[in-house]
């Protein structure tokens, strides 16, 4: 079972994304032929990851600090990030994962690096 620490003086808003993310995790697990695809979402940044739960390894991980270029937009950044981490598990003959959007909501940025992912040909 994973446990998040609550700090009591975080805002309300951030206790209810551990409470999802720690809600979506109890159900989620990787494995090393069907990887955890998991998205953390700052403010400015995107990171994926890879990972084999059952190792505990990163197998692959990817974050738009890496994606070089002239892109206009953070939706159009994610879609990036999520081809590369994509093209990435295809080079290492990974084609299914189980997807972890981490507590956030699958919409906007997490939603374009999904989007992104899947056009290169991986399968959720």
């Amino acid at each position: 079972m994973i446990r998040i620490k609550l700090k009591k003086k975080q805002p309300q808003k951030k206790h209810k994304h551990l409470k999802n993310k720690a809600r979506i995790r109890k159900k989620i697990t990787g494995s090393s032929e069907r990887p955890r695809l998991s998205v953390f979402r700052s403010q400015k940044h995107l990171y994926a990851q890879l990972i084999d739960d059952v190792s505990g390894k990163t197998l692959e991980s990817c974050s738009s600090l890496k994606i070089k270029g002239n892109v206009k937009s953070q939706i159009e950044l994610a879609r990036k990030v999520g081809e590369t981490i994509g093209k990435k598990a295809l080079d290492k003959k990974i084609k299914k994962v189980v997807f972890d959007r981490g507590g956030f909501i699958y919409h906007g940025r997490v939603k374009a690096l999904a989007d992104g992912a899947r056009q290169v040909g991986l399968e959720f």
